[in-house]
Parts: structure tokens; C-alpha cells; sequence
């Protein structure tokens, strides 16, 4: 194999592709070139344009390649020495912790950092600072699927097997998932199981790319994916199809559930959701007839202030079909970040230490404590959820500094206006990226880390795997990896315990706090990933052939036994009204990603998607006076957003919809509700009201 094989530096699909030196040696070219991998199955050979252009993000114009700081809050971002730059973070931390206390320091991960990066931010927010504030932005992601899976099944792990086995599925119900936009190697194993025979149901209030190429289309009003999920359930009962055996065999629970679902007769749930009943009915027999069949849920169910309970309830439909635990056959959720899945399983999330421990459990905190070096009641207990946290930030009772890796909430959060006067209310906010991010330059202190090119590591990807990044380049002189920059900054702060920044040391480590948790990675090792070309968790000794089906004998709970939830439908936290009468929808596009920090700085993608747009249909444009390409201002109870107009019947007239890429006056999270789920502090991105209104001047809105 000539070159570097790596994946992808985006989505959790994590295809696979080599990188070889480029033949342009001009300092403004990349200096690699992009192959993809036909040995990885998630891809099978196939990239989509973000990754054909990944090799761009390694010299964009304004990459960061030296410290950053400003000398006051109005002052401008200067370069400085590492060690300046590291020596006052470390300073200005502990001051503020001597002061205030170790909540007063605050840390925020992300869900695109490596195995080891995501663990040893969690270790040194611990051990370093002592802090319980730690949480990232892989909680705006999948966290409400995990808490589902989790409590039905007893262990949270993305797909129930390999994604290969989508192809011979004889149905795929998904829900809420664009994936011919989000992840397009994916639909090649949809497509496969169509030309095999298979179905593909899609649910969504938009008739997206995904849509279009789906048998059945279910078009519900935005928040209402639990009734539908319960009126499903309740035709599939009434009409003979659940699996009686499965159900009593291998699940408990189901009585309390069948009693829930009686009140969700078809004509009833058509008037909540607006899906008209053949339809409904027609889903559940195209899932019921497969010999084997998937339910899938992804943001557009998940990303509700009930989000937990409408995967419980999807959850609930595959168990009474009887999936969950069948070869070929589950339930599962589409993880969206590259490393959504790993990233949450080592320690970022302010519940959980690695190995998907409880940080509240006693037998956790002495086994991690142990291998870190530290007594088990030093370490603090669980801290804020990630929106509690930066809603939190300079409040009285809050944390008074932030250090930030790998997200950009300014773009990316909730009531994204609220989040800048946090971050603005702050004695201290440090970032590391690798270009200045809208929450960046808003920093007290910047720190240049190197990319996905110019490090190694592991990520998880949606189906459990565990895989190889390898270096192919070295980075920029000035620039250092997160690893080192952890390292040095505990090493300031005398923090006890080892602080390695190789990553084969950190996994190493990381194997064995990770051994006897649910996510156990400690049979897997660097040599054992390249050779397998991935291993699947749980992998509890090196000669364990890793688990690509978790629950083919049993479920992860006590007994055994997957559980039913009884879950019911109460609609958004915000409905319309005649100040707001219409729904905002939000999502990703397939030029874009995330909040556009990498992707809005390439040209052929920032070319294909220049800027932010509202769909909405032209029944609603016509009663509005707003024309395709007219500039419309977006309010909702929180803010206002300025987009292009782009008029489609692919979306409900009751109904619009706005990427949440960009930045500026085109934030869509300007708009967007923090009502926060119970369970998995969740916020409401997907649905909440708003009115439109023609924009007095032309929508040249930044971009950046």
C-alpha cells in the first residue's frame, strides 16, 4: 500500500482513504493527496466531496501556526512563546482555582477528538484541575439515543453490527437521518439492500435527498416522531405482527407498553403527525414482512427536549418486531461526529469516567483512580451537562474560566446569542484549534493544534470499530498536538500521575482504565487495529475477537433481558401561535459540515454552499409576499437570522428549514430552543417557532 492509510477527518462513518505526497509542492497546496480505501468496509471505495477535499484543510489561508493572546479583553490577538502562552493559562487557572475552587475552571471537549485526546481531557479536568465542570458538544449529537439504548438495552453502542449488514436487511426504517447528504458512502449499503429487494422507509418532514430515494416516505410534523413511533407500534399489535416468542423470551416489560400504545389508534395519530394511515400501515408491514430489518434513528428524532423518549419509543417498535439481538437484524442510531461514539465513552462527558463508568459509582471511581495514581475521593462527581455548563460561564455561581478543544459553540449551541455573553462574562477563555474559529477569536489565549494529517490516534466509529489515524505529515513549526498541550499544561500545574502526549502510551493507559467497563478496549492494541483493520468493543483481552454483535445471546442488563419503556407523545417544548406561527427545522447540508468552521474554508465546498438559506414551500412564500433568492429575516422568541430564500415543495407549508452551518447574522442557533431533555440534556434544535418576513436589504450575510 503506497502512502499513509487514515480515515476521514469528518463524520462517524470514518471512511477510509490513503494519503500520499502530492505532486504540486507550491507552499499553498496541500501537501497530500486523497485516495479512498476499497478495504474499509463502511466506504467500500466511495468518499463523498468533503473527503475528496480533506487533503484542502491542511493549508487553509488563516491556519493557526503560533500562540496566540490578547493583554486585555479589548485588545487584539497577538503571538506570543508556548511558554508564554502556557504559562499564564496554567497561572491564571490556578488562581482562579485557589480562589473560587476547582468548579471555577471549566472544560469543553468535542466529539471529532481522538480516543486518547477525548480521555486525556477528561483525566486532566480530574486530576490536573480537580474540576467536575467537564461536558462536550457530542451531547448536542446522539447523547438522547444513548440515554434510550441504554436504558432498554443496557449498554448504548451506535449500529447493532457491522453496516455491511444493512445490505441484506429486507428493510430500513430510518428516522430523522439525511444520510445521502450527512454520510454518502452510507447509502451504498441502502442501496444495496433495494436492488436486493429490500425497503427503505424514511421519516421526515422534509422530502430530502434521502427521501427521494426511499420506498416509503412518512412526511410528520416536526415533534411529532413519539406518537408516530407509537401509532406504528399500535397497528403492529392490532394487526397480528409482533413476535410473541421474541417478546416473551428475551424482553421484559411489554405489558405496561401495549397498555401505553392502546391510546394511539391510527386516526388519532394521523391528526397529531398529519401522516395519513395507508402509509403508517404500509411501514409497519414492509418492516414486519423482512426476514430481517433495521430501525434507525438519527438527529431529526433525537435533538427534542423529549428526544430520549421518542427513540424509546423506536426502540420499543423494534423490540415487538423482534430485531434487537438478531443477526442482520436492530435497532440502531446513525452517531453523527467522527468520533461521536469514542468520544463519549473515555471520560468527556460529565457523567462518565472511561470505560462508559458512572463517575457517581464507588467500585468506577477506585478502579480509574488506581490507574491514574489518585485517591478515589479526589476525584470531583459529575458536573453540568454541555448547554448547563456554557449557560453557566461567568454567572456567580459559575465557572470563571473555560478551556475549549475541538468545538465552536458561538455557532453551534443553542440561543447561540445567550452563549457569547457567557463566553464574553468570563476572566479566562482558552481554545485550542487549528483556525480561528468564530469562538476562537473571541479567546483570551489561542493554542494552534495540529490536525487529523499531522497525528495519530484512534477513533470509534458508528458501528463500534476501532480504528487507525496515522500521521502522514509532520505540522507547521509553531503548531503542537492537544496531547502535548495537556501535558504541559498538567506538568505547570503539578498535577500527580503520568502525562504522556505519544498516543500509543496514552491508548495504552487508556486500555486500562477502559478494562472491565462497558466500552472495555483493553484487548486492543495499535498492532491489533492495523492487522484486523478495526476491532469492535467491548474487547476485554487481546485474544477476544472483539464483539460486532453485542447482544446476539443477551442484553447488558441485569436479568438479561431488553426492556420496554412506556413512553408518551407531549409535542415541542414550543408550539406556534400568531406571534410564531410556524415551525424552524434544522440540519445539516451536504457540502457543509458541523458549524462550518473546517468546511466553510475550503473553496469547492464553500462554492457548492456559499451561505446560509431557509427552505420553505410556496404555499408559505406566496402568503408571504417572499420570492426564490429574496433575502428573509427569521425570528424566533430568542433572535433573529438573516437567510436566502429557497422555495421547495420538498417541505411541509407549516414548516421551514435552515443549515446550522454558518456564522454571523446566518446562524440558525440564533434561533433555536435550549429546552433541555430530562434524561439526556438534550436541547430542543429541531423544533421551535418562528415567524419569516421579507429582509429589508440584500442577505449578504457572513460567511464566517
Amino acid at each position: 500500500m503506497i502512502g499513509t492509510p487514515t480515515h476521514c477527518p469528518y463524520c462517524a462513518l470514518q471512511c477510509g482513504m490513503i494519503l500520499s505526497a502530492a505532486p504540486d509542492a507550491s507552499p499553498a497546496a496541500p501537501p497530500v493527496e486523497v485516495t479512498p480505501r476499497d478495504d474499509v468496509p463502511a466506504n467500500q471505495g466511495g468518499l463523498c466531496r468533503k473527503g475528496w477535499t480533506a487533503a484542502e484543510l491542511l493549508t487553509v489561508p488563516d491556519r493557526l501556526t503560533a500562540p496566540l493572546t490578547r493583554k486585555s479583553r479589548d485588545a487584539p490577538l497577538e503571538p506570543c512563546t508556548w511558554d508564554e502562552a502556557l504559562d499564564r493559562v496554567a497561572g491564571e487557572l490556578r488562581g482562579l482555582r485557589d480562589a473560587h475552587g476547582p468548579d471555577a475552571v471549566a472544560v469543553f471537549g468535542g466529539g471529532g477528538l481522538t480516543n486518547e485526546k477525548a480521555y486525556t481531557l477528561g483525566k486532566f479536568a480530574r486530576v490536573a484541575l480537580r474540576t467536575s465542570q467537564i461536558d462536550y458538544n457530542g451531547r448536542f449529537c446522539m447523547s438522547s439515543a444513548a440515554a434510550a439504548a441504554g436504558r432498554a438495552f443496557g449498554l448504548d453502542r451506535g449500529l447493532p453490527g457491522p453496516v455491511t449488514d444493512l445490505a441484506a436487511s429486507g428493510a430500513v426504517l430510518l428516522a430523522g437521518g439525511n444520510t445521502a447528504e450527512t454520510m454518502p458512502p452510507f447509502m451504498r449499503h441502502l442501496t444495496a439492500m433495494r436492488d436486493a429487494g429490500g425497503a427503505l422507509i424514511v421519516v421526515d418532514p422534509r422530502r430530502t435527498a434521502t427521501a427521494r430515494q426511499a420506498d416509503l416516505h412518512l412526511q410528520p410534523l416536526p415533534g411529532t416522531d413519539l406518537a408516530l413511533a407509537n401509532g406504528l407500534l399500535h397497528l403492529a399489535l392490532a394487526e397480528g405482527m409482533a413476535d410473541d416468542a421474541y417478546i416473551a423470551a428475551r424482553t421484559t416489560g411489554f405489558d405496561m407498553v401495549r397498555t401505553a400504545v392502546n391510546s394511539y389508534w391510527p386516526d388519532r395519530v394521523e391528526r397529531i403527525t398529519g401522516v395519513p394511515v395507508p402509509l403508517m400501515r404500509e411501514a409497519v408491514g414492509l418492516l414486519a414482512g423482512a426476514d430481517r430489518a433495521h430501525v434507525l434513528t438519527a438527529r431529526g428524532a433525537e435533538q427534542h427536549a423529549g428526544g430520549t423518549d421518542t427513540v424509546t419509543a423506536f426502540i420499543n417498535l423494534a423490540l415487538a418486531l423482534g430485531l434487537p439481538g438478531r443477526a442482520g437484524s436492530g435497532y440502531g442510531c446513525l452517531t453523527g461526529q467522527g468520533n461521536g461514539q469514542g468520544g463519549r465513552e473515555h471520560g468527556q462527558k460529565a457523567d462518565q469516567l472511561p470505560g462508559y463508568r458512572r463517575i457517581d459509582d464507588p467500585a468506577a471511581r477506585a478502579h480509574v483512580a488506581r490507574v491514574w495514581g489518585v485517591e478515589p475521593d479526589s476525584l470531583p462527581g459529575p458536573g453540568r451537562s454541555a448547554h448547563e455548563l456554557l449557560s453557566a460561564l461567568g454567572a456567580p455561581s459559575g465557572p470563571r474560566a473555560l478551556l475549549l478543544f475541538g468545538s465552536n459553540p458561538v455557532v453551534s449551541s443553542p440561543d447561540a446569542a445567550a452563549v457569547e455573553e457567557r463566553l464574553a462574562a468570563l476572566d479566562l477563555l482558552v481554545v485550542a484549534d487549528f483556525v480561528p474559529s468564530e469562538t476562537a477569536a473571541r479567546a483570551d489565549v489561542v493554542l494552534p493544534s495540529a490536525q487529523w494529517a499531522e497525528e495519530s490516534g484512534t477513533m470509534t466509529n458508528l458501528e463500534g470499530r476501532v480504528l487507525r489515524r496515522n500521521r502522514a505529515i509532520a505540522p507547521p513549526g509553531g503548531v503542537r498536538t492537544d496531547l502535548w498541550i495537556l501535558a504541559e499544561l498538567a506538568r505547570r500545574l503539578d498535577a500527580p500521575g503520568q502525562w504522556p502526549d505519544d498516543p500509543e502510551t496514552v491508548f495504552a493507559e487508556l486500555r486500562r482504565a477502559s478494562a472491565g467497563g462497558a466500552a472495555d478496549y483493553s484487548g486492543i492494541t495499535y498492532g491489533r487495529i492495523e492487522r484486523e483493520g478495526g476491532v469492535f468493543w467491548p474487547c476485554p483481552a487481546p485474544d477476544h475477537p472483539g464483539t460486532p454483535r453485542p447482544f446476539l445471546d443477551r442484553f447488558a442488563t441485569p436479568d438479561g433481558r431488553a426492556r420496554f419503556v412506556p413512553v408518551g407523545h407531549r409535542g415541542p417544548d414550543e408550539d406556534v401561535d400568531a406571534d410564531y406561527p410556524v415551525y424552524l427545522t434544522t440540519g445539516r447540508v451536504l457540502a457543509q459540515y458541523q458549524s462550518g468552521a473546517q468546511t466553510r474554508r475550503v473553496p469547492a465546498l464553500a462554492e457548492a454552499e456559499p451561505g446560509p438559506f431557509v427552505e420553505l414551500h410556496p404555499d408559505l412564500a406566496g402568503r408571504l409576499e417572499i420570492g426564490d433568492g429574496d433575502a428573509v429575516r427569521i425570528r424566533s422568541r430568542r433572535g433573529a437570522a438573516l437567510a436566502t430564500a429557497r422555495i421547495t415543495e420538498a417541505i411541509r407549508p407549516d414548516t421551514v428549514f435552515m443549515p446550522f452551518h454558518w456564522a454571523g447574522e446566518g446562524r440558525a442557533n440564533l434561533l433555536t430552543n435550549p429546552a433541555l431533555d430530562p434524561v439526556s440534556r438534550m436541547p430542543e434544535f429541531k423544533v421551535c417557532a418562528v415567524r419569516l418576513e421579507p429582509a429589508p436589504r440584500p442577505a449578504a450575510v457572513s460567511v464566517f
